[in-house]
């Protein structure tokens, strides 16, 4: 998975870029593949990661299409923007006050304007194609970018239009960016952590639009917990009454997004998580891994993670009966331990 990072200047877009990339902050599978490993002590833990993109801060003016229409923006699985939502007097706002609902709409006004101008070029080469010759393919994709282009021009983002399978595969290849689920990070002071930085009512009309989600993080206190370890981490999260760190939220919000799960193979060779979509079922899981398994696919051995992990063994899962055996349509679960059957 990759997401692109985008923000205003003097947001801290850069500083929680750099804490995502730090090495316990990227990995996801978290405690449980670390659990997993413990208990089958293995050669090699690997787990799945999320590769992030730190775009350039929004500049001035004249220089903001350059910004907006970077390749790693439509490159990314999901834009993360960061939102300025703390005050310092040293560092200046580079469009005055802080106020995150107004940038927020900036942002997204710019994203769908980038959208409409794509949309305008390509139809004005269609039309041009079309007169030359008619074909339906090509009429489809006219009426979609159509329909798309009205959506634009309200403005909206194309986040909010419900399309089909086969339409959204048609627009695939323009890279949209008000197309893409848009993860928004309110970086607040350590005053603010600890109330609701969405309170304005403002907010409510950005959590009610499909396609998006919200975490607050103090970027400030976040490095200051990077630094630390094991048991002076937790007591430092246990100070501010923090159950995990906003670091955790923002990858599990960016896979949740996405719709994204992820499950574990294990053995004393590998523990090795996996990401996959929810609901994919068992044999497409299984080709994640290695073409051969999905073509090869006999039955999926499964059992919950934390029914492996209170077990203490497969075998000793096998005898309680929480191993089970599941055929090729089962959809793999989040949190599942899968071992595949299969011969080529």
């Amino acid at each position: 998975m990759e997401v692109g990072i985008l923000g205003l200047a003097a947001s801290g877009k850069s500083t929680l870029f750099k804490l995502l990339t730090g090495q316990q902050a990227a990995p996801t599978g978290g405690r449980r593949l670390d659990a997993l490993s413990a208990l089958f002590k293995p050669e090699k833990t690997t787990p799945a990661t999320v590769r992030y993109v730190d775009a350039p801060g929004i500049p001035e003016e004249h220089r903001r299409e350059a910004a907006f229409n970077l390749p790693e923006l439509r490159a990314a699985d999901v834009l993360l923007i960061v939102l300025r939502a703390f005050a310092d007097d040293a560092v200046a706002h580079p469009m005055g006050a802080v106020d995150p609902l107004r940038d927020l709409g900036f942002v997204e006004e710019e994203f769908i304007l980038q959208d409409q101008l794509v949309i305008e070029r390509r139809l004005e080469r269609l039309a041009r194609d079309l007169a030359k010759r008619k074909s339906p393919e090509l009429l489809r994709e006219q009426e979609l970018l159509g329909r798309c282009l009205a959506v634009c021009e309200r403005p909206a983002p194309l986040r909010g239009e419900t399309l089909s399978a086969d339409e959204l595969k048609v627009l695939r290849g323009f890279t949209f960016l008000s197309l893409k689920p848009m993860l928004v990070v309110l970086n607040v002071g350590e005053r603010e952590l600890a109330g609701d930085a969405f309170a304005d009512p403002g907010w409510a009309v950005w959590r009610a639009r499909p396609g998006m989600a919200f975490t607050q993080v103090c970027a400030t206190l976040e490095g200051e917990l990077a630094e630390l370890a094991g048991d002076d981490a937790a007591a430092f999260m246990a100070d501010l009454e923090l159950s995990e760190s906003a670091l955790a939220r923002v990858i599990r919000e960016s896979y949740r997004l996405l719709g994204l799960i992820s499950f574990f193979t294990v053995g004393e060779d590998e523990c090795r998580a996996w990401s996959i979509r929810a609901g994919t079922p068992a044999v497409e899981a299984g080709g994640v891994i290695h073409s051969d398994i999905g073509r090869g696919f006999i039955r999926a051995e499964v059992v919950p993670c934390d029914e492996l992990l209170a077990a203490g063994s497969l075998a000793a899962c096998r005898q309680r009966g929480t191993l089970r055996l599941e055929g090729k349509t089962y959809p793999v679960q989040d949190g599942e331990v899968v071992h595949f059957r299969f011969n080529v």
